[in-house]
């Protein structure tokens, strides 16, 4: 980028926004995601199993970034694809070697942070993963007879020969490779094998407590492996073991055209995932190169798709460690969500909400009134019909069951279920096999469209007339992440939010011309145009002589549309304010292009989720809903963004998004050099998600 991108204009405004320079690439952007999460690991202000989680997620996004982003950029280049397809102009060829000058300063930070602090700090608080080296006398003898009766029994080493070829390992598997001196029973000497780790054993082990001086005490699987991987060949002499993990391509690939049965196609790919093709190849930083270059070759990777690193190659498999200790301590301090008065009493529920609008922030607020709307629903004899978009729901989801409840209880259930929400295809193939055999009606959406949209409508008789009742969300149906993730819902009577959600379930569930909606703006048809004209109105305002201003909070901003109509605001004078976790591709700070727009990114506690749109000329001024500011929500799936027209409402969501946009405690500035700037001047508790959570709870 060039270091000045002002502009010489005088009075003129430019509308051309075609330089590649005024964007951020998006997969470059998801790093710098990463990179302020890898950085929690280092904050103290965090306890110690809440870092070390932190530093699992940091691994876990980079699985998926590798699996998805960096995999869909090898299949373009493989295509022929060579030229970029977004407004920075960057092809992908120079993107994965910019991808690669990235990440692996990353990688070796985050195994800088596992074993320079955050494992010295757990030994310090009795928490130990302790070494070959360190197995005393009784240790080694258990591991021996762990191996000997738990690994063995269910191991399939692989020698490698013209017969038994390297073998096709399952994507982010553990696996060693072997080097190996002498024949074999049928006098085979290549010298290679291949041991994956057996997949149905925990990676991380507690050792008994009366073999350990107190404390928590574990070993690796992979240490267990090293110190008995002999056994394995017997008569042969073990040169070498070295562990090694391949990330393959996991996205799906369905070809909707010609499809006659969705779920039937999705269930054929979903084992493909497993084995797509390699993009990352992890391999312990001891491996001689020789192993190194055999693994190369035989995953058809390069040196800069080649990560050596000190330690486990499968962090996120430590992400158990936290609940196999006792050590609330180093935990969050647990704490009781709030609940508006009018909502605890579960019989009351739809008397409340036809008084007024209720929104809850989650987890600030509990998820639990949203689960009891719709148990209540399942046994209420007045409620005559359900319907429920699900994406994803969790284990032994409440949800599902009040679902399941109220079909056999005979009232008409739909079911709007997305199969295609990345990661969760199986369950939701599950999930919707469950909810037929009790008699829900199920459909899987539009062809094309990703049903991301998150809504449920429950019809009522009430005296001689039907009522209806909704619920809209940012966050799914999900009752662990509504723990976890901050996401608005909203509990309505309002006549007009609940028609407009009754038509997009009827374009969901059946075919029709467009349907006009009154309040809501729907993906794909009115969502990205209506969220432009909302930004084109505050210029329209400050032109009038008013004071524009735009805050806008999502997890992502990449849709080029909508960073132009920015640009143009902040061109106009609007003061705009963006609240993007994630992924932005729009630069700000370019003199005479976005000088008067300021992002933050907000990293703490709870996974920052809402998505809220705040236009000060507007009426009504808040959104909230589904989407996110990406191409793929508002040009290729079903989504909701619904009006708050309760002034309570409404006032309240305004001074929460204030309160993001004026964090400077755990919040980051993105630069205009596309860089993030750490605001850690505040103390933690002055944090926003903290003052909200001082605020709500119980």
């Amino acid at each position: 980028m060039p270091n000045d991108l002002s502009l010489n204009t005088g009075d003129n405004i430019v509308e051309n926004f075609d330089n590649p320079d005024y964007y951020i690439n998006r997969e470059l952007s998801h790093l710098k995601f990463n990179m302020r999460v890898l950085h929690q690991a280092l904050d103290t202000s965090h306890p110690l199993l809440e870092r070390l989680k932190f530093l699992l997620i940091f691994s876990s996004n980079l699985d998926e970034f590798f699996e998805i982003r960096v995999s869909g950029l090898f299949e373009r280049i493989e295509f022929g694809q060579q030229e970029g397809t977004g407004p920075d102009g960057k092809s992908p060829e120079s993107l994965l070697q910019e991808i690669s000058a990235a990440c692996h300063p990353l990688v070796e930070q985050q195994y800088q942070i596992l074993n320079e602090q955050l494992i010295p700090q757990m030994e310090q608080e009795n928490i130990r993963f302790i070494r070959r080296g360190d197995w005393t006398e009784a240790q080694k003898v258990w591991v021996e007879e762990f191996f000997k009766n738990d690994i063995v029994p269910v191991s399939s080493p692989i020698g490698l020969d013209p017969a038994h070829p390297f073998p096709l390992l399952v994507n982010k598997s553990l696996n060693f490779i072997v080097s190996l001196e002498g024949k074999d029973a049928f006098g085979r000497d290549t010298g290679l094998a291949i041991v994956p780790a057996p997949r149905s054993l925990d990676r991380v082990i507690r050792i008994p407590d009366e073999l350990c001086d107190g404390g928590d005490n574990f070993v690796f699987l992979s240490s267990m492996i090293h110190a008995h991987v002999d056994t394995l060949f017997p008569g042969m002499k073990v040169k070498g073991c070295y562990q090694f993990r391949i990330t393959r391509n996991a996205d799906l690939d369905v070809d909707m055209e010609g499809v006659a049965d969705l779920a039937l196609a999705l269930k054929g790919e979903l084992a493909s995932r497993r084995f797509g093709r390699a993009v990352r190849l992890e391999v312990a930083d001891d491996c001689p190169q020789p192993l190194i270059d055999i693994l190369l070759r035989e995953t058809k990777l390069d040196e800069a798709h080649l990560y050596q690193v000190n330690g486990p190659v499968n962090l996120k498999r430590l992400m158990r460690v936290p609940s196999l200790v006792s050590r609330p301590d180093l935990l969050y301090p647990s704490f009781t969500p709030g609940t508006p008065r009018a909502l605890r009493e579960r019989k009351e529920i739809f008397k409340a909400v036809a008084r007024k609008d209720y929104l809850l922030l989650h987890p600030f607020e509990s998820f639990q009134p949203v689960v009891d709307f719709l148990r209540q629903a399942a046994v209420d004899p007045d409620v005559l019909a359900i319907k429920q978009t699900l994406y994803r729901t969790g284990d032994n989801s409440p949800i599902v069951a009040a679902l399941l409840d109220a079909a056999r209880n005979g009232k008409e259930v739909t079911a709007v279920v997305e199969l295609r929400a990345r990661f969760d295809e199986e369950e939701n193939l599950a999930l919707a096999a469950e909810l037929q055999a009790a008699g829900v009606v199920v459909v899987y959406g539009v062809v094309g469209y990703k049903t991301h949209c998150k809504m449920m409508l429950i019809v009522r008789r009430e005296g001689n007339e039907l009522k209806r009742y909704a619920h809209l969300g940012t966050g799914n149906y999900h009752a662990g992440t509504a723990k976890l993730y901050t996401d608005y819902s909203l509990l309505t009577a309002d006549e007009n939010l609940c028609a407009d959600v009754h038509k997009v379930f009827q374009q969901l569930t059946g075919m029709g011309k467009i349907e006009r909606v009154k309040c809501v703006l729907n993906a794909p048809f009115t969502l990205k145009g209506g969220l432009i004209e909302l930004i084109d109105q505050e210029i329209d305002a400050v032109k009038k002589g008013k004071s524009g201003r735009i805050i806008m909070k999502a997890n992502g901003l990449t849709e080029s549309e909508v960073i132009r109509a920015l640009y143009r605001a902040s061109q106009a004078g609007v003061k705009v304010d963006l609240i993007i976790r994630g992924m932005c591709c729009l630069r700000p700070g370019i003199p005479g292009i976005s000088d008067n727009i300021r992002v933050k990114s907000i990293v703490g506690r709870f996974l920052e989720h809402t998505r809220a749109y705040y236009f000060a000329n507007a009426s009504p001024s808040i959104y909230c809903g589904s989407a996110d500011l990406m191409e793929r929500n508002l040009n290729r799936r079903v989504e909701v963004c619904f009006p708050l027209h309760s002034k309570g409402v409404t006032k309240r969501v305004k001074a929460d998004l204030e309160l993001y946009v004026a964090d400077e405690s755990q919040s980051w500035e993105l630069q205009q050099s596309g860089d993030y700037r750490a605001n850690n001047a505040g103390p933690a508790e002055q944090s926003a998600q903290m003052v909200l959570l001082q605020e709500l709870k119980n």
